[in-house]
């Protein structure tokens, strides 16, 4: 397992949370993606505009805080104290499956493990405590 990191979710002022964290502990954003940046063409321009996610690494040896906002208008809907999730990185596909399917017993799977459009592979659960984690492996570039 690579790493283990938070991932915080908003009601649209996530770039606004990334750019604090950024000020509280300095760096540079590794990552930036507008949801209109996606091909997701149904969004509101305003939904658009709202980021998909935004990475924040924490120092040569820290972790990173990854944000995104949901989006109401697709159904998702914000709870406070249930706004996050723990992202795992792993170092192969099949490292992906044995925690993914670990973690998901007894549990609930949200999105199952999955070649994504941005070059990983991908998937959520909640675990039988109501945790939940974000399980991916990034394809070598």
């Amino acid at each position: 397992m690579i790493s283990i990191n938070p991932y915080l979710n908003f009601p649209g002022n996530a770039e606004e949370a990334i750019n604090f964290y950024k000020s509280v502990f300095g760096g540079e954003l590794a990552m930036l993606q507008r949801y209109k940046e996606t091909g997701m063409n149904e969004l509101s321009p305003a939904d658009g505009e709202k980021l998909m996610h935004a990475a924040l690494p924490l120092g040569q040896k820290g972790g990173v805080i990854m944000v995104s906002d949901i989006l109401e208008s697709k159904g998702d809907k914000f709870v406070l104290g249930d706004n996050f999730s723990l992202s795992i990185t792993t170092e192969s596909e099949a490292e992906a499956d044995t925690i993914f399917a670990k973690l998901s017993a007894g549990g609930k799977t949200t999105l199952a493990l999955e070649k994504t459009f941005w070059g990983s592979y991908f998937g959520m659960c909640t675990d039988k405590f109501g945790i939940q984690w974000m399980v991916s492996y990034e394809y070598k570039k």
